[in-house]
């Protein structure tokens, strides 16, 4: 990108899901009172996007809580349709006959809160002035997210889910949710996540949120009325690209792309500064491709959420946040992960057992690096299947 709005369809201001757009499968639970945040602050009426799958049974004993990633939504499985602009994020590995049989499972999925698909987020209208809440939206914590969840699930009548399941930063709510509500939760996977953001995975996240800082047009957080191109798509794109960059492997980016010029160029041409690589037409496509879906806001608040995300924090460490963990445990880690490197889920997995959790660790092999539990079902969802069979009987 060289600063310019690349020609087709405008950027509109925000890519979120607001209220008068087709609903798709989304349902949609306001949290009657108001919900107490981790930094101090409450919000009232919280809205929670959430979709189900498969049938709760009258005993409410084969309930699974589907968590998603940064940029993820309620829409873990089911094809694109209004309201859903793309398929299920784990379309192959949730649905009848499937690892996650909605045959035998009742499954849910929600927004988180913080997000932009449904669930209050800086991009909702705010209570007092009906305006989106902009810059006025809180910082908040994956506990929050959870809170937000555990109220889902007294509506939806689960006292206790079966298991619940998420990768990368669904994996971090897995693991808060094992913590908080131990007693709420009959087993647990965790997959390509950690107990507490490294410094290199703080460092990237603060790498995207410069790069929208630095876009004039977010506007401090209050962009939503822009005229489209006018909102802060280009910090938002660059953010995304930096991402990406560690959602692969090297060994990816260099197999499919080379040193290859973009667009029929070649050096034949001549030298020119915008000439694009072939990988950089990759990070654009996936920086353009977020701007359309996503809102600039929600993608700090959840970003910094990760950053901030610490089972130890007020809890006298790893240890003793883990010592409240009762139910068993499937850890799965991806061979070629440099985002969430492996000894991260090692370490999940050995304090499990040192405190005497069951608990099994199951390493993908794959060559794509942190997106492989997204990508690679044929190895991420047997070890699934196996675990949910594996537990008391629902």
């Amino acid at each position: 990108m060289n600063g310019q709005p690349r020609p087709g369809r405008p950027h509109q201001a925000t890519g979120a899901w607001m209220p008068g757009d087709p609903p798709g499968s989304r349902r949609f639970f306001e949290i009657p009172r108001p919900l107490a945040l981790d930094g101090g602050a409450t919000l009232s009426g919280v809205v929670v996007a959430y979709e189900t799958w498969g049938t709760l049974k009258a005993d409410r004993s084969n309930a699974v809580l589907l968590c998603h990633a940064w940029t993820g939504d309620s829409h873990a499985t089911g094809p694109a349709e209004h309201g859903h602009p793309a398929p299920g994020w784990w379309e192959g590995a949730v649905g009848p006959g499937l690892a996650i049989d909605t045959r035998r499972w009742f499954v849910v999925c929600a927004n988180v809160l913080g997000g932009c698909q449904g669930s209050t987020g800086p991009a909702s209208p705010h209570p007092v002035d009906g305006r989106p809440y902009g810059s006025r939206f809180p910082v908040i914590t994956i506990r929050d997210m959870v809170r937000a969840q555990a109220r889902l699930a007294d509506h939806l009548g689960v006292q206790r889910w079966h298991a619940v399941v998420g990768g990368s930063m669904g994996g971090m709510q897995v693991l808060e949710w094992a913590v908080m509500f131990p007693q709420r939760v009959g087993g647990i996977v965790p997959i390509a996540t950690c107990t507490q953001a490294s410094a290199q995975q703080i460092a990237w996240g603060a790498i995207g949120r410069r790069a929208i800082r630095m876009d004039p047009k977010w506007r401090g957080g209050d962009y939503y009325d822009a005229d489209p191109d006018d909102g802060p798509w280009e910090g938002l794109a660059t953010a995304r690209m930096v991402a990406q960059v560690t959602f692969r492997s090297d060994n990816v980016f260099t197999d499919r792309f080379g040193r290859e010029l973009a667009d029929g160029a070649t050096l034949h041409d001549g030298l020119d500064l915008w000439q694009r690589f072939e990988v950089e037409r990759y990070l654009d496509y996936h920086g353009d491709k977020l701007v359309r879906r996503f809102d600039t806001n929600s993608y700090l608040i959840i970003g910094k959420a990760m950053d901030l995300h610490d089972i130890g924090r007020g809890r006298s460490g790893l240890g003793a946040a883990i010592s409240r963990v009762t139910s068993p445990a499937l850890v799965m880690g991806i061979s070629s992960d440099i985002l969430y490197p492996t000894y991260q889920q090692r370490q999940i997995h050995e304090l499990l057992l040192s405190e005497g959790t069951k608990s099994d660790y199951v390493e993908i092999d794959s060559p794509h690096g942190h997106d492989a539990f997204l990508i690679n079902l044929d190895q991420v969802a047997p070890p699934i299947q196996q675990f949910l069979e594996s537990l008391a009987p629902a």
